[in-house]
């Protein structure tokens, strides 16, 4: 496989930032609305002849209160997406407990990644480094200011250089590809939603184990059609399937960027079969310690729960950041 067309990826990565962007607002907005409208159509209506209760959708009154609440949805998601975008390399060092790495303290590493970015022309990332005996990778930033390759010392005890060399390159295709800065985007509209989600879920779950169903509810469901607690279920079905779309748009961010990022760390370090060596060893002892944080998972270069057998890893596989890591040792051999 011959690495081209890295212009073309970088096009197509911001492409789908901004494609992200506007999805994440419009997929929210549209399940506000239609929980919204679930709420007003199951409180209101009318007495048919028969002294039955007919529902009644009013659309200028959920249009009225849409209006009144959209704004504060996006103002709310804008400070929160703001604050998580630029503060996320803080957020992950403090998560992962990595440590910068100077030149002094481990040239090996430092010169590896210098010679590297200064083959392909890019700016030198900051470097991290994490104690841990687990053997894992991962690049992260959104600009050339918090651009970072980190790497645990399990990584560096246990591969040579051509190997550790491969690793790196593949970190710094992810940098130079722009995908750190798509992934994190993700990243972070995923977790609104499912912040979201589990907040109402665990409303549902005090209410109907510690708050029971009171008198009073039970009134309010006779008078307005709609009890509390089945406002609230009606909530999670909302924040669920809008969590479910949103998981979608992970596919948006093709499987096919760790292959990009194969193909240039072979490129880089000149050895493609150094790098499915490393790729051998990460594959026995993936991971990061205590760490058990999905969204820093996905920037790893191998996930560790997609080395699981059988049905939960044909279950993990229908939802995988990443592609199977023999068929990606498969397609460096083959260079």
């Amino acid at each position: 496989m011959k690495y081209v067309g890295i212009q073309s990826q970088i096009s197509s990565n911001n492409m789908k930032s901004m494609l992200l962007l506007a999805a994440f607002p419009v997929i929210l907005l549209g399940m506000t609305w239609v929980f919204l409208a679930t709420i007003n159509y199951f409180s209101t209506g009318y007495y048919d002849q028969a002294g039955y209760f007919v529902n009644q959708l009013d659309a200028d009154s959920v249009n009225w209160t849409f209006s009144k609440v959209a704004p504060f949805i996006i103002g709310g998601v804008a400070i929160w997406f703001a604050i998580a975008y630029f503060s996320n390399t803080k957020m992950i060092q403090r998560a992962t407990g990595a440590q910068p790495l100077m030149r002094r303290e481990n040239p090996r590493v430092y010169n590896i990644v210098e010679n590297l970015c200064m083959a392909c022309g890019m700016d030198m990332p900051k470097v991290n480094v994490i104690d841990d005996p687990q053997l894992n990778a991962f690049a992260s930033g959104i600009d050339k200011n918090s651009y970072t390759v980190t790497v645990t010392t399990g990584l560096l005890d246990r591969l040579n250089d051509e190997e550790l060399a491969g690793v790196i390159g593949h970190e710094l295709t992810h940098i130079r590809n722009r995908d750190t800065r798509l992934l994190i985007t993700s990243i972070i509209f995923v977790g609104i939603i499912s912040t979201v989600l589990s907040l109402v879920v665990r409303m549902i779950y005090n209410r109907m184990w510690f708050g029971g169903f009171s008198s009073s509810d039970d009134r309010n469901s006779k008078n307005s059609g709609l009890s509390t607690t089945v406002i609230m279920i009606i909530g999670a079905v909302c924040a669920g399937i809008a969590y479910l779309f949103i998981m979608l748009t992970r596919f948006a961010i093709s499987r096919k960027r760790e292959f990009m990022a194969d193909a240039g760390g072979a490129e880089l370090c000149g050895n493609p079969l150094a790098l499915a060596s490393a790729l051998r060893k990460i594959s026995n002892n993936p991971g990061l310690g205590d760490v058990e944080r999905e969204d820093i998972a996905q920037m790893y270069i191998i996930h560790p729960k997609q080395m699981a057998q059988g049905l939960m890893s044909f279950l993990s596989g229908l939802f995988a950041t990443h592609p199977s890591t023999e068929e990606r040792i498969r397609i460096l051999e083959q260079f």
